[in-house]
């Protein structure tokens, strides 16, 4: 299976990068095909232009774009892994998706209405907060960042949400807890090789 991972932190000694690494690290004992792309570290540019709808309207897609659709179309299964930032995406990860996941690549408008260009494509989702599972859960947010995130982005674009997992109160949480959540990310690296993609919990 070839899997893309699309992680966004600022911090390299942050909990998201030792998610990050464990995940890497199982599939490479597993010799899955993978490429890691840290937004941060790119320093991908999350501001949509108006060259941007220009070039896409020419079939001109411009370069840092046309790179990262090249990643998308060559993956099986798409990892993200971030923080939530105020019930939402980091700026950047949310830049990328208005950029990358464009009108003709991700969906097309027509006479029906929207149609999802990405059918087939798989993703799991690994989430980081600062709060709660009671806050989250008593405020609603998790319900809403999962109809936000998996179906208002992947779903929207015909791509199959297979695994979405919160890692709690991660700035309150000890060092066990912190191990034992990294152990659940390697059960979840090798439940997606076992499971080549389907769903799971």
């Amino acid at each position: 299976m070839k899997h893309l991972i699309v992680y966004t932190h600022p911090n390299p000694g942050s909990f998201n990068h030792a998610i990050l690494m464990a995940f890497v690290n199982e599939l490479e004992q597993l010799d899955q095909e993978l490429r890691v792309r840290d937004l941060y570290a790119l320093g991908f540019d999350p501001v949509i232009k108006m060259s941007d709808y220009e070039a896409v309207a020419r079939g001109e897609v411009p370069e840092d774009i046309r790179a990262e659709q090249g990643h998308i179309l060559w993956a099986d299964l798409i990892t993200c892994i971030f923080p939530i930032f105020w019930a939402g995406l980091p700026a950047v990860l949310k830049g990328y998706i208005e950029r990358v996941y464009s009108q003709g690549f991700a969906y097309r408008i027509g006479k029906a209405g929207f149609t999802g260009l990405l059918k087939g494509k798989k993703v799991v989702i690994i989430n980081t907060t600062g709060g709660s599972l009671k806050l989250y859960e008593s405020s609603g947010m998790l319900d809403s960042i999962r109809q936000s995130v998996d179906g208002g982005i992947f779903g929207f674009c015909a791509m199959e949400v297979v695994g979405h997992k919160f890692f709690m109160n991660v700035p309150g949480a000890t060092l066990s807890q912190r191990e034992e959540m990294l152990g659940q990310v390697r059960s979840m690296a090798r439940a997606l090789c076992d499971s080549n993609g389907r769903r799971i919990e």
